[in-house]
């Protein structure tokens, strides 16, 4: 089950204890619209299958981590 406030909260914590600017992170993981992140963040909208992976690379955690499913971040 995907959790999109928890989702929210940890996509958040993720990028701002890395010091990364939502734009900086749209462009690392090839988002066109810049806003996008700041949509996840207050749950307005949810990233798709492929978003997820490129996310949950970049910050190199688990998918499960990132929706919620689990509360250990480390990849299998």
């Amino acid at each position: 089950m995907f959790l999109q406030k928890i989702f929210a909260e940890r996509l958040r914590h993720l990028r701002t204890d890395r010091k990364v600017s939502m734009q900086k992170l749209a462009e690392e993981i090839g988002l066109k619209n810049k806003g996008t992140i700041g949509q996840f963040e207050t749950e307005k909208t949810v990233p798709s299958a492929d978003t997820l992976i490129s996310l949950a690379d970049y910050f190199n955690v688990s998918i499960d981590y990132l929706v919620g499913r689990s509360d250990n971040p480390m990849r299998r």
